[in-house]
């Protein structure tokens, strides 16, 4: 799949690099978007996630970003497709951060070169299990997709697709849809761990849910915020916030859809 990516991202070029993000402010939580799925999460506590860390995609600022970030603790990963891992090894190796993914998938991470170390009982797990991540917890909960890891014709499936609910200590609840369809499993999001302050959803279409399906997925979560990702990075993820933001309002929706530039720290 890396191959097919590589090939669609040479019309488009990477962004402009910019510098590391910033510590977030006092008592607030910072979240950084790099393009695709890719996000670094900086809770007040100073915990750092880098969640689907495919640095070097076309909308990137800053390709380099997984050899250059100074510090991240926790790696987490959706799914096995190469636009999602992306440089969670080459993180793992330098930094020492610990890997958060579906126990199959780490076990081909690690397999693949990810320190066995950093990739054990205490991060790996499955759907419903919950991580503690520093002054976060993580929560691996359903996706509708799929999870093959390798660029090989063949590719195994590497465990179940994830999305993450991660609840911060003292801050918001931030949903990261992975790649998904819209599903009735997330209405029993809110109901077992409260509404989401924040969600990261995948509105390009073609590969997961589209703008009229994030829409209707905000509403079954609840989400107050809606960050649109995974969209427009190549042709065939023609998705846009302002159709988000036309399919949000056909609902009566009172989620607020923030559209975050790339590379810029925002705080919650």
């Amino acid at each position: 799949m890396r191959t097919l990516l590589a090939a669609l991202a040479l019309a488009l070029g990477p962004g402009a690099a910019l510098a590391a993000p910033a510590a977030p402010a006092a008592g607030k939580t910072s979240i950084t978007w790099y393009g695709h799925a890719a996000f670094v999460v900086t809770t007040p506590g100073g915990t750092v996630l880098a969640i689907d860390p495919f640095f070097q995609n076309p909308r990137s600022p800053d390709p380099k970003a997984g050899e250059t970030l100074p510090r991240i603790d926790y790696v987490l990963v959706t799914h096995g497709h190469g636009d999602h891992v992306g440089d969670a090894i080459a993180i793992g190796k330098r930094t020492g951060a610990k890997l958060i993914a579906s126990f199959d998938l780490c076990k081909a991470l690690v397999n693949a070169g990810y320190p066995a170390a950093q990739a054990g009982y205490a991060t790996c797990g499955n759907i419903g299990g919950t991580i503690q991540a520093g002054d976060a917890e993580v929560t691996m909960v359903p996706a509708v997709h799929s999870s093959s890891f390798g660029d090989q014709p063949g590719a195994a499936e590497e465990g179940h697709p994830l999305g993450f609910l991660i609840r911060v200590k003292g801050g918001p609840t931030i949903y990261h849809t992975g790649d998904t369809d819209v599903t009735m499993d997330m209405k029993l999001i809110p109901e077992r761990w409260g509404p989401v302050d924040v969600m990261l959803a995948c509105i390009g279409g073609h590969f997961t849910m589209d703008p009229r399906g994030a829409a209707l997925a905000a509403t079954f979560v609840g989400a107050r915020t809606v960050i649109p990702m995974h969209y427009q990075t190549y042709p065939v993820l023609s998705g846009t916030p302002a159709e988000l933001e036309r399919a949000l309002a056909a609902l009566h929706s009172r989620a607020r859809v923030r559209v975050l530039v790339p590379g810029a720290p925002t705080a919650f």
